[in-house]
């Protein structure tokens, strides 16, 4: 059987040996000359010189660090190979983690530093700290773990861990150049560990600890920018046991608000962004509330501020240019947040702050706008208060500083007179400073960056080398690293530089209108991200807009009409597919355009004059370009014109039914996955079964299932559905889902009439989502199709044990695997991968429910949220199960004639390993979290993400070759 490291030398060996044998113009041979202008708008950012198609890493045997001369780590890095010249590379230590409720955020912002700064010039090496401030140093294949639960449960294991937070700085300070903490919150931006760095002396990115700890701390924060002569909330401060009902209603009074109805703000003055923030309206329920942040061991300090209404709020981004210890802050483009409201909704609460979800997770309640639709004057004050502002606390490298602009027409609550941020258009008020901005892959760092030309990774290594400018030592090295970033098109003197032809085309295209698409564009953007960093590719993302945007205008027409937009760079790094289309059409808007390039000019402007004398800063990367669209059958043409391969990221609809397939096969265009009639088998959950029927005695078991209409469940009695269901299915409890879509998506436990009634209703009403706990059984948000499907599929709820991660305790060392086993079946996901009629199955994933009977899509999909154990613990399933298990999921994959990658979920019996089949998704999820990222880490020598889908895109373009 051929490992997936064979298969990925393979698909790479024939790429070089094509690129060796094919003419150098071959990607532009033929086709129209308005095919190929327009695709030169819209080509991506890559090296203006001639490279070589031999890739940047190779596999090696996974093994342990050795010298220093003759090192393979766990990525299969020669790291002989490594350093610029006669210099070894610079070794950055990456600390993550933290005891806050922002360690996911933590994980995912070190996931996206750690594959963007890696290179010839800088190695890194990983550290993590756990919630009870232990560290230890972790292989960089347990970054990608989905969460800290996955964090913590393999550290025994997987981690080197320290005795004390001291043995972990003398490590540190003999092990690395520099460190770059990506602790949010507590620990990491409240001076905690900057403190321990600097006891050692040992280098690090960002703001010292004294600044950290006055700056963190939102009311000694808010007290100072007073000081310094900046408009601030009026706030209350409740500490401790010491919060006096009296002294907070004469703060009320003091404030003109109503002392039963007064909406304020409560937050945790050290609990990091948007943590713990909640609206309490009157006296008696703000102390309530800050007394419950203060009993639940969030904050022993809370303050309470006016609710500002009728503005919005914005976020900056500062970074320092300056040379050594002169500070030169320059702020970007700043961000407008919208909240935005769809029905009718309770605003008391829930809707009524940028609070952690809106921030972290996908939804269309929040919007952003960068540059803020504000008067320029306002944009000009915010960008000179942040840049004051980081000047006089003393802030270093960078950071993000928050705000709310208030029009001239809304009443300001003013603390005092002559304050910094009162313009004729209005009052702007900086609330909150943020010390170590989340670098989450779309982040507000890398959102406003590329507006001003930087690419992820430039931004991150300027940061990184400005850094380096305080400390002699390793000045010298930032001068002469070689790393050039990948430069767009319009950034090359408008094409005129010598460019290899023999580059390789990729269109990565996601989105769509089902009830997946925020994933999918989760799923495309981290997979544009990691193929651009290929020399021989140019990467192109793609988004296929919803179906009511298609160019006829008129509902049901052809999907051949359906809308594609090309994307530039800023465009893709948005939270939901409805953001990135309205981005779209913001851009192209000519008065929105010129405003937009005008303001970026001068913030490149600002930039260059501290940049340009700095010998490492080899310029910006990332063109101002404005999006394109094309119909679908304009967007395939295209694609057949410029040779590329599209990588297919558009979960569920159009994306996985074959109907996309379709369109690419029959104009020739190569694309990831399976083929036409695999895809649309797969996609039907009723047909996927009767494929495989005849498995039975191949250890390959379906599960009985009864198809029904939605009119017809709409029509008949609630009651006589249930019984006839039962009685056919011979069960107690039934498992929903639509016969044809994605996964997740519309899947409900159903243990009684009742929650039929429930679903049903759904149904009828059109809801987007069942919210949590509606069911007779606890659940999570269960997001449904949208429009509803026709038809649904009702099949036993197959019971299984739960499986618990049990919580290190103080007098315990590990953590546990709790399982009864009386059922032995488990649940699984499973990667497959390979050409068709020798697909090879990756290690399965046990999955483990955080919430209720069935996987939410942020279960699935969110990093921070979810628990999968890869590869299954031999304390749960034999090894020679596991192996038959495996030898099954190979069989069904060949079967239903599966090439290139699908995710397989089943049930499997822990003792024979036969395996009981849920369904086959032939577009599974992408993103940097979900399970196929853990299972290529799995192999042996580990796949990095970078390495995998380079494999299953060269497998989407060998076939058609």
């Amino acid at each position: 059987m051929a490992s997936l490291a064979h298969i990925a030398n393979l698909s790479l060996a024939n790429d070089v040996f094509a690129s060796a044998v094919t003419p150098q113009k071959r990607l532009f041979c033929g086709g129209s000359v308005e095919l190929r202008k327009l695709y030169g708008e819209i080509r991506r950012s890559r090296r203006g010189s001639c490279v070589s198609t031999k890739p940047d890493w190779k596999l090696g045997a996974g093994l342990p660090r050795a010298s220093a001369t003759e090192v393979v780590d766990d990525r299969g890095f020669e790291q002989e190979e490594k350093g610029v010249g006669n210099r070894r590379p610079l070794k950055v230590g990456l600390i993550c983690g933290g005891p806050s409720a922002e360690r996911g955020i933590s994980l995912n912002s070190a996931r996206s530093v750690l594959d963007h700064i890696e290179g010839e010039d800088l190695d890194v090496l990983c550290y993590y700290i756990d919630a009870d401030l232990n560290a230890h140093a972790i292989s960089p294949a347990q970054v990608y773990s989905n969460t800290p639960a996955d964090f913590d449960f393999k550290l025994e294991s997987l981690a080197q861990g320290f005795s004390s937070l001291s043995e972990f700085a003398e490590h540190l300070a003999a092990a690395v150049d520099i460190v770059f903490p990506v602790i949010h919150g507590r620990f990491g931006e409240d001076g905690g560990i900057q403190d321990l760095l600097e006891k050692y002396n040992v280098p690090f990115v960002g703001t010292g600890s004294h600044e950290c700890r006055q700056a963190f701390d939102k009311y000694d924060a808010s007290l100072e920018l007073k000081k310094l002569g900046f408009e601030t909330v009026p706030n209350f401060l409740v500490q401790g046991a010491e919060a006096d009902i009296s002294e907070l209603a004469e703060w009320f009074a003091k404030n003109c608000l109503d002392p039963n109805s007064g909406k304020v703000v409560v937050k945790p003055t050290r609990a990091g962004s948007s943590i713990g923030v909640t609206v309490a309206y009157g006296v008696a329920d703000s102390l309530e509330k800050a007394n419950k942040i203060i009993a639940e061991g969030i904050d022993d300090r809370v303050v309470i501020e006016i609710f500002l209404e009728g503005g919005s709020e914005f976020t900056a981004i500062v970074l320092d240019v300056g040379y050594g210890f002169n500070s030169h802050p320059v702020v970007l483009l700043p961000t407008e947040v919208e909240l935005q409201f769809h029905g009718t909704v309770d605003v008391r609460e829930k809707d009524a702050i940028f609070n952690y979800r809106r921030k972290y997770l996908p939804t269309q309640q929040v919007a952003y706008h960068t540059p803020p639709r504000y008067p320029v004057d306002v944009i000009s004050n915010i960008r000179e208060g942040a840049s004051l502002l980081f000047q006089q606390l003393g802030l270093r490298d960078f950071a993000r500083i928050d705000g709310w602009f208030l029009p001239s027409t809304t009443h300001v609550p003013h603390s005092s007179d002559n304050k910094f941020g009162r313009t004729g258009s209005g009052t702007i008020i900086f609330t909150d400073i943020n010390l170590i901005s989340g670098m989450e892959q779309t982040s507000f760092l890398f959102q406003q960056a590329s507006k001003v030309g930087f690419s992820h990774s430039n931004i991150l290594r300027s940061i990184i080398n400005h850094a380096f400018l305080r400390f002699p030592d390793l000045a010298s090295h930032s001068r002469v690293s070689d790393h050039l970033p990948r430069r767009s098109k319009s950034l090359q003197f408008s094409g005129k530089v010598n460019r290899c032809e023999d580059v390789r085309k990729v269109f990565v295209i996601f989105g769509g209108d089902t009830s997946e698409r925020q994933v999918s564009l989760m799923s495309g953007t981290n997979i544009w991200l990691n193929l651009q960093a290929f020399d021989d590719l140019e990467v192109t993302p793609c988004l296929l807009a919803p179906s009511n945007e298609n160019l006829s205008g008129v509902e049901g027409s052809d999907v051949s009409s359906r809308v594609v937009w090309t994307l530039p760079y800023s465009l893709v790094l948005r939270h939901t597919t409805e953001e990135v289309l309205a981005a779209c059409k913001e851009a192209i808007e000519p008065n929105r355009a010129a405003l937009t390039s005008l303001l970026r000019n001068q913030v490149m402007d600002d930039l260059m004059e501290g940049l340009k004398k700095h010998g490492w800063f080899t310029g910006f990367d990332i063109a101002d370009e404005l999006p394109v669209r094309f119909s679908v059958e304009e967007w395939i043409k295209l694609a057949k014109e410029v040779q590329a391969t599209v990588f297919i990221a558009v979960h569920g609809g159009i994306g996985e039914d074959g109907t996309l397939q379709s369109l690419l096969a029959a104009a020739g265009v190569p694309y990831t996955g399976p083929g036409v009639e695999a895809s649309k088998t797969c996609m039907d959950k009723v047909s996927t079964s009767t494929a495989l029927n005849h498995l039975a005695n191949m250890g390959v078991l379906t599960i009985n299932k009864d198809v029904q209409r939605k009119e017809d469940l709409l029509n008949m009695p609630t009651f006589k559905i249930w019984h006839e269901l039962t009685s056919k299915l011979q069960c107690e409890t039934l498992c929903v889902k639509p016969a044809r879509d994605g996964c997740s998506t519309g899947v409900a436990r159903l243990c009684c009439q009742e929650d039929l009634a429930v679903y049903v209703k759904a149904l009828k009403e059109c809801l987007l989502r069942i919210p949590p706990n509606s069911l007779s059984k606890a659940h999570g948000m269960i997001e449904m199709p949208n429009p509803p499907p026709e038809l649904l599929i009702f099949e036993p709820f197959i019971e299984t044990d739960e499986i618990v991660v049990s919580s290190k305790s103080k007098n315990e060392s590990a953590h546990h695997l709790m399982w009864k086993g009386h059922s032995r079946w488990v649940e699984v996901t499973v990667g497959v991968v390979g050409k068709l009629g020798s697909m090879r199955s990756l290690s399965p994933s046990v999955t483990v429910k955080e919430t209720g009977d069935i996987l939410s899509l942020e279960e699935k999909f969110q990093g921070g949220t979810g628990i999968n154990l890869t590869p299954p613990p031999v304390s749960i399933v034999r090894s020679e199960a596991l192996e038959k298990s495996k030898k099954c999921i190979e069989l069904i994959a060949n079967t239903l004639q599966l090439e290139g990658f699908s995710r397989i979920d089943a049930f499997m019996d822990v003792d024979s390993g036969e395996v009981l089949v849920i369904e086959v998704n032939t577009v599974p999820g992408m993103t940097p979290s979900t399970v196929l990222i853990h299972q290529a880490l799995a192999e042996k020598p580990p796949i990095y993400p970078r390495q995998f889908f380079r494999t299953l895109l060269d497998l989407g373009s060998e076939r058609f070759m």
